[in-house]
């Protein structure tokens, strides 16, 4: 307790006695503390709330860039001279290294006039014709461009080392020759050479000159049409992160002899944009958390205000007993740092579990810093200590005499 000097005795406050007078105060009137403290729940718990959505904001973000990360990787002549640069074995050389799905040759085969695809079933009334290109392609090739079929099945390594006549169609060149479906075993004529369809493709999520096309092996287009002046390419589909690594050793592994002779065209890692995106998101939610810890200061320093105003008679009758200034001041901050601590440890759990139900709601896993969650109490402290700190300042400076005629 304060005691107040006798004789000319100096008036003491001990912090023990300043603590239980301000918990006092905080306990005795409930519903002054929850409004001095609804600032810094409000407060501190937007300041966790965004913090916390930040986090699971990036993490978000990186997920989703680590999804979309590059996966294919393409090989092409880097002097081109109208040969096949590419050995025979294509599929399964590259399909033997680490982080490759799929991979395969592939060209458009050149039409001197004597292509014409046609097909054995009737054309769409009113159709038009219109030039239907020729894709030879490993099996490798295909399933490098991940299709979705709506009928049949692509053709393997047994038609490839066959050099079978048989022929998968895309979506938009079955249309054009009138396929819809492949259980009457249609058949398409490249000049006079009738192959077999033995599939349609409706989608692929790369290489869309597919859908287009009329795809058959290359080993058949290579016996039976001996093309000239082709652009000979190599698709491959990779793992996530495995691309820049599939482009440093396929040229090796398809030409060992001359692996300059081949060209690996990467596209580069969304690294740089992704940690754009992250800051910015991050740079973001951490603005908008320190304008709402902003604003539950303000809103404390009111709410401290306005119940030191209320506590003028009491303060005055302290000052009057031999209370300092100094014990006024020390014990309004306390009470407000108190208070802060008690807002801010609540404001965080409910923070917390905002953002457990709003990453539920968006699908994501909510991410929140242990670190926050443990800074929460101090910033009540602060916050409340640095809030409370002018209405103790103000009511230590009133005279006595004044605030008892109050």
């Amino acid at each position: 307790m304060m005691a107040t000097g006798v004789g000319g005795e100096k008036s003491t406050l001990r912090w023990r006695d300043t603590i239980s007078e301000s918990l006092a105060a905080i306990t005795q009137r409930p519903a002054r503390t929850a409004l001095t403290a609804l600032g810094t729940i409000l407060g501190v718990g937007a300041f966790v709330t965004t913090t916390g959505l930040a986090d699971t904001a990036r993490a978000q973000v990186s997920s989703r860039f680590d999804a979309l990360k590059a996966t294919e990787v393409r090989i092409q002549d880097a002097q081109p001279d109208g040969s096949n640069p590419f050995p025979d074995d294509v599929d399964l050389r590259l399909e033997a290294l680490n982080g490759i799905n799929h991979a395969g040759l592939y060209y458009t085969v050149p039409d001197n006039g004597t292509l014409q695809p046609r097909a054995t079933a009737s054309r769409p009334s009113g159709a038009q014709s219109q030039p239907i290109p020729v894709i030879a392609a490993t099996p490798g090739a295909i399933q490098a461009a991940i299709p979705v079929l709506s009928t049949g099945r692509v053709y393997d390594g047994f038609h490839q080392s066959r050099a079978e006549q048989v022929a998968v169609v895309g979506r938009v060149a079955a249309a054009q020759l009138g396929l819809t479906r492949i259980d009457n075993q249609p058949a398409v004529f490249v000049g006079d050479t009738a192959y077999t369809v033995i599939a349609i493709i409706d989608d692929v999520k790369r290489n869309p000159d597919l859908l287009l096309s009329i795809v058959i092996p290359t080993s058949t287009i290579e016996q039976q049409l001996h093309p000239q002046g082709a652009t000979y390419e190599v698709i491959i589909d990779t793992q996530p992160g495995a691309a820049n690594l599939a482009g440093r050793q396929a040229p090796t592994a398809l030409r060992p002899q001359q692996p300059e002779r081949l060209q690996a065209l990467v596209p580069p890692d969304p690294k740089t944009l992704r940690n754009q995106v992250q800051g910015d998101v991050t740079s973001l939610f951490y603005a908008l958390a320190a304008l709402a810890l902003f604003i539950g200061t303000i809103a404390i320093t009111n709410a401290t205000l306005l119940n030191t105003i209320e506590r003028r008679p009491e303060i005055g009758l302290r000052r009057a007993l031999g209370a300092k200034r100094s014990h006024i001041a020390r014990q309004i901050t306390l009470e407000a740092a108190i208070t802060g601590v008690i807002a801010a440890v609540t404001g965080a759990a409910l923070a917390t579990l905002a953002v457990v139900i709003i990453s539920q709601t968006k699908h994501w896993t909510p991410t929140i810093t242990p670190a926050v969650l443990l800074a929460a109490p101090l910033i009540g402290l602060v916050t409340g200590a640095i809030a409370g700190l002018p209405p103790a300042l103000k009511a230590a400076q009133t005279p006595p005499a004044t605030t008892l005629r109050t």
